[in-house]
């Protein structure tokens, strides 16, 4: 598997997809911003633009990182009356496990295989290559993909059938912005009694309390008052909705994760599409 069809350079697409240029991958890329596709290019000598049927034709495996089920479907229903049987499609998206499912369905029609791989890590992990990767769907197609995932991320399972990559991710993100609401509603309670917000990070992180944004958030983003750790509240509301919606889908009503959901929509809506999520720490500072 050399030769690789890349859709979606944003944010995260691009530092992955730079690093497997970087393992000598062949890329045929696409991004929707025909800027930001085209720095790519310049900036990678070798790699081409994914224009036409004979180029998809081409590849092996086409990754797509985009923000959601619905960009995902709409760039493959372009792409796919192209691919070869025997093509795989990684989508390493945040999309919807159920929708996930049924594009797979779809997929397999035309001999195509649909795995899941969805990240966790962050910019800074995709520029680094350490990517935390959640693999979901056919295992011989993991096996298949295995070195081109190893190019992005150190940590790589493969956690169940189709859709199980994105379910994981979904629920991975609200366990994460359920912990960075309680951070921030600890830090400021214990300011109004008058303890000083950094020594209620510094104790909690030295006690049973301490969670990844106390350990990487708190004080870098939001005590800081930077809030730009490089993901989106959209965002985080996006995947914690899904997280949401599965539970009761499945039986399951996950009330904590609703309350988690309506507060991060809510907090996105007001501060704006461009938040960082980090600022749900000042959302919930008492004006």
């Amino acid at each position: 598997m050399q030769h690789i069809g890349f859709i979606g350079l944003g944010m995260m697409g691009r530092p992955m997809a730079h690093r497997l240029h970087q393992a000598g991958f062949g890329l045929a890329v696409h991004d929707a911003n025909p800027q930001t596709e085209a720095a790519f290019l310049n900036d990678h000598p070798g790699t081409v633009a994914a224009v036409g049927a004979e180029t998809c034709a081409e590849r092996d495996a086409i990754v797509t990182m985009l923000p959601n089920s619905d960009a995902v479907e709409e760039a493959l229903s372009r792409v796919t009356p192209h691919l070869q049987p025997g093509t795989v499609v990684i989508d390493m998206s945040s999309s919807d496990p159920n929708r996930t499912r049924q594009l797979a369905g779809r997929l397999a029609e035309r001999e195509i295989v649909l795995i899941d791989a969805p990240v966790s890590g962050g910019v800074k992990k995709a520029a680094a290559g350490t990517l935390a990767i959640m693999v979901g769907g056919n295992a011989a197609a993991h096996e298949r993909s295995r070195k081109l995932l190893e190019a992005m991320g150190s940590n790589i399972t493969h956690v169940g059938p189709s859709g199980a990559g994105h379910a994981l991710k979904a629920l991975n993100n609200y366990v994460s912005l359920a912990g960075l609401i309680a951070t921030a509603e600890a830090v400021h309670v214990g300011q109004a009694f008058g303890i000083a917000p950094a020594t209620v990070v510094d104790v909690i992180n030295a006690s049973t309390g301490r969670n990844n944004t106390t350990e990487n958030k708190a004080h870098q983003y939001m005590l800081s008052r930077t809030f730009d750790s490089g993901f989106s509240l959209a965002l985080a509301a996006k995947d914690v909705g899904i997280a949401a919606a599965l539970g009761p889908s499945l039986g399951q009503p996950m009330v904590l994760a609703q309350l988690v959901q309506q507060m991060a929509s809510d907090a996105s809506s007001r501060l704006g599409p461009n938040a960082d999520h980090t600022e749900l720490f000042r959302y919930l500072e008492k004006d």
